[in-house]
């Protein structure tokens, strides 16, 4: 499939059919999450990445009573840091000068900046910004599981502090901010499923300045 044709597929699924998605498939998506953009990509949250149907069925009764919770095969919840620390700096640094071969003093500037911009922050502003950064890998998951023909739907009606108690986030720094739900769609049961895309034609969203 183009990518413009899996975009125009794909939507936001209301019904899942049950199906489980290939575990294939699964790593694609998991894998273009992973290599999302991210400001000074420090990648400041995580994924849990739940497929057990006890635990789902916990979720969906405690903390977000939507069908597809159930319904889908996987549900990805994006869980943003509530903090960045030195710490938390000087571990990517020291993973950035691996992974590249070079050394931590030619990094000196880059650990400086950040430390300048990110330990000065409020912690409101940390949290906003996280949560931001949680979004953008949020979109590359929507799209790699277009690319990939599996349904999905973004879900922001949940209760944060429920799903971060049954997950245990909060004991790791984290706070659940946005799920995704993998699955295949009930095109009988799900209204949307025939519906035509609505957008914005191009003249309405864009202002080209030339």
């Amino acid at each position: 499939m183009q990518f413009a044709d899996a975009l125009n597929w794909r939507y936001a699924a209301k019904n899942m059919n049950g199906q489980a998605v290939p575990s294939t498939k699964v790593d694609a998506i998991l894998e273009a999450i992973r290599l999302s953009a991210s400001s000074t990509g420090i990648q400041p949250y995580e994924i849990v990445v739940v497929s057990d149907p006890v635990l789902k069925g916990k979720i969906h009764e405690l903390a977000c009573p939507q069908p597809q919770v159930v319904e889908g095969s996987h549900l990805l919840v994006f869980a943003a840091q509530l903090s960045v620390t030195a710490e938390h700096i000087q571990a990517y640094i020291a993973h950035m000068a691996q992974v590249r071969q070079v050394s931590l003093e030619s990094l000196n500037g880059f650990s400086e900046s950040l430390k300048g911009g990110l330990l000065t922050m409020s912690a409101s502003d940390i949290k906003n910004w996280t949560a931001r950064q949680a979004y953008i890998a949020l979109g590359f998951g929507l799209v790699a599981a277009a690319i990939e023909e599996v349904d999905s739907c973004p879900i922001e009606g949940f209760n944060p502090a429920v799903m971060n108690e049954l997950l245990g986030l909060n004991e790791k720094n984290l706070t659940s901010v946005v799920l995704l739900s993998l699955g295949y769609r009930d095109a009988e049961k799900d209204f949307l499923a025939k519906a035509r895309k609505v957008r914005k034609e191009r003249s309405e969203l864009f202002v080209e300045l030339a």
